[in-house]
Formats: C-alpha cells, structure tokens, sequence
C-alpha cells in the first residue's frame, strides 16, 4: 500500500503505478484504514477491466424502468396512436399500484410475485382480460429489459391466466341482415327527425337550422367492415385518395404487412360513390372529432342501439373483420385470405378464422366434386354401411 498526506492536509493520498501509468489521487478522507481499502479497491477496479470483468450494473425496479424507459419508448413508437399510449400508461398505473411489484429489481419477480399481484387485482373486482392485459405488459417490459441489458440474468416466463371470455364471434348471415336492417331503419329514423326539425319553430321562426345528421354512417360503416374485412381504425381513416378503381388501399396500419390493396363488393363501391357525391371532406367518414374523423366512441350509441333493434346477440364492431376473413377462408386460398387481412403471419391469420363442422363439410363436399364426383357414391354407400340398424 502507498498513501500518504501532502504538506499542509489532512486527507490522505494514494499513488502507484499500473502498466507503467502513474495513479495519484486524494481519498478526501482522514482515516489512513479507509485510504487503504479505496487504494485497493481501485487496483481490483482496474485488474478487472483488464481481463473484461465489470461491475455488476444494478437492476433497476418494475416502476423505475416503466416510467423512465418503457413509457418513453411508447410515447415515441406510437405517437401516432393516442389510445395505445394511454392504454399503456393505465395498465402502468395499475402494476404500479401494487407496491410489492413496483419496488423490486426486475431480476428479482418471480412467479410467486406475480401470483400475489392477480390475487390483489382479483380482489379489486378486475376480470381475468384486464388482469392478462397488465401481465402481458410485464411480459414486454421483461423483453425490453433483456434486449437492452437492463438484466443480464433470464427473466421468468409471464403466464397469463386461463378463463378469459371471448368477444369475438363470426356473425351468421341472418344476423347479418337482421343488423344492416336495423341500422338502416336508424338512418331513416334520424333523416324523418331532421325533416321535423326543418319545420319546427326554431327552423321557421327563429332561423336555427339544424345540423343534417349522417343518418347512415353506422350502415355504411359496417358495410364496408363486413365487405373489406379492414381493421375499424382502417375504415375510420379512410380517404377518398385511398379509393381508386373500384379497390381500397392501406397505406400502412398495425403492422409491415398491413399495407395491400383490397377490392370492393359493388353494394360498397356504390355506397362510397353516394358518399362522395355528398361531402367536400378528404376523409370518407368525416366527423366533428379532434381528428376530423370517426373515432370508436363515435359509433357506441348507435351501435348499441341496432344491436337493440335487431335483437342479435352483442358482439362488438371488431367481429365484422373476424366474420369477413372467416368467410374468405372458405372460398380462398389461406395465403391469398393473409395478404387481404393484412397479417404478416398466417398464424395470425388462422386465429380470426372460425370455421364449423358444417363450414368443413361444405369444403370436402366441394373437394369431391371438383374430383368429378367419382367418390362421392362410394362415400355415400360407407355412411350407409356405417349406420347403425
């Protein structure tokens, strides 16, 4: 060991030599002992460096990393999607109302942890959807950690918890009419309202015209969604420059593969035509929102309400593209169903695909005929010889 005091101080110094170096520094401290451990603690520090060992960086909390490296990350990424960072910033606020997750180091969750957490949010009244949304966000921030040497251990895998509910659902071609009939005789509720209202008092005699509803968007909306299987915010941002040659094209959406060219049913073509001919807008469904189009919120009400009408099971607007890319599947080849959907996987593709017995009947009976038909009369005579006496 080396340390000593300069003239005139009272703290101690330390010098010595490393790979013909020299090492001087003041320990700002008075106490020769201490001098000595933080002289020896310096050489370790550069005998480490040598041979490539490193201080172990620290590990930070679930909270410090969310609010200081995910959330940011989120705000850059999808600054063009509002709804996704602040479903973010929520679920954020949920994990980090359970202090005991929050405060550990992230190499220090295990599934115990974990556990602890679903129970505190299942005795808060959460359903298993919401609470796999929150574990599904730990999942990415353990991903994110990893990817970029926050940890350098492995993280456990994050499970999600079975018995979520579904709301998706393929509609049948009944309930499919009995809604587009309900939705349009809401159209033509509102249009009569707004022609009364051209004859009211405050019309005629107070000269406040009313505002022309657009009695059928929620129609026409789902229309298109049953028709082109887009994506609703798709849909909700269309333009007329996206239209062309009878044929909608996505410029970019959800993902890489999102970006494809869809063709039209000619009741859609002649739908948008009328739209057009009606509106100075550049968007096609154009709306009194901050974005000067139809949001998700804009269509609860009438939604509600034609689902009430027609007296169809609920399911959500979402369960039109599911039904559109169902009815692909049975007539097109999956690949052909993938690039329509605007899936980069077919894995994808195949989880928004509910196809039936009946639907896979249909296909072998199809299979057989484009055969020629030369087995179905032996298929025929093995279900009879099947069947019981």
């Amino acid at each position: 060991m080396a340390v000593y005091k300069q003239p005139k101080s009272k703290n101690w110094w330390y010098k010595f030599t490393w790979n013909g170096e020299p090492i001087r520094e003041s320990t700002k401290q008075t106490n020769k002992r201490v001098a000595e451990q933080m002289e020896a603690a310096h050489r370790t520090s550069l005998a480490k460096g040598e041979v490539g060992i490193r201080d172990k960086k620290p590990v930070p909390t679930l909270a410090k990393f969310a609010e200081d490296k995910f959330l940011p990350f989120v705000r850059s990424t999808k600054a063009e999607k509002p709804r996704t960072i602040t479903f973010y910033e929520t679920t954020v606020g949920n994990l980090k109302s359970f202090g005991k997750l929050a405060r550990l180091p992230l190499d220090r969750i295990n599934s115990e942890v974990l556990g602890e957490f679903v129970a505190y949010r299942q005795t808060a009244g959460m359903k298993v959807s919401t609470i796999n949304r929150e574990l599904a966000t730990v999942r990415r921030i353990f991903h994110l950690a990893q990817e970029w040497g926050d940890v350098t251990t492995w993280l456990p895998r994050v499970r999600l918890n079975p018995g979520e509910n579904s709301r998706l659902r393929v509609l049948s071609v009944l309930e499919e009419d009995a809604y587009l009939k309900a939705a349009t005789d809401l159209g033509r509720a509102q249009e009569r309202d707004y022609e009364h209202s051209l004859k009211g008092i405050r019309a005629t005699l107070r000269g406040e015209e009313p505002i022309k509803p657009d009695a059928y968007l929620l129609l026409h909306i789902a229309t298109v969604l049953l028709e082109c299987g887009l994506r609703p915010d798709e849909c909700y941002r269309l333009k007329w420059d996206q239209i062309l040659d009878s044929a909608i094209t996505i410029h970019d959406g959800k993902g890489k593969g999102s970006k494809r060219r869809v063709p039209c049913a000619q009741r859609v073509i002649g739908m948008l035509e009328m739209r057009r001919a009606e509106t100075t807008s550049e968007w096609v469904f154009r709306r009194d929102t901050a974005s000067g189009h139809v949001e998700a919120s804009t269509l609860k009400k009438q939604h509600a309400a034609t689902i009430k009408a027609s007296e169809v099971s609920p399911f959500v607007i979402y369960d039109f593209r599911h039904t559109r890319i169902t009815r692909w599947a049975k007539v097109l080849p999956l690949p052909v169903v993938q690039r329509l959907a605007g899936h980069t996987d077919i894995g994808t593709t195949m989880r928004y695909v509910h196809l039936n017995d009946d639907d896979v009947r249909a296909a072998m009976a199809k299979e057989q005929e484009g055969k020629g038909g030369h087995t179905s009369r032996h298929t025929e005579q093995d279900a009879a010889s099947a069947a019981p006496n």
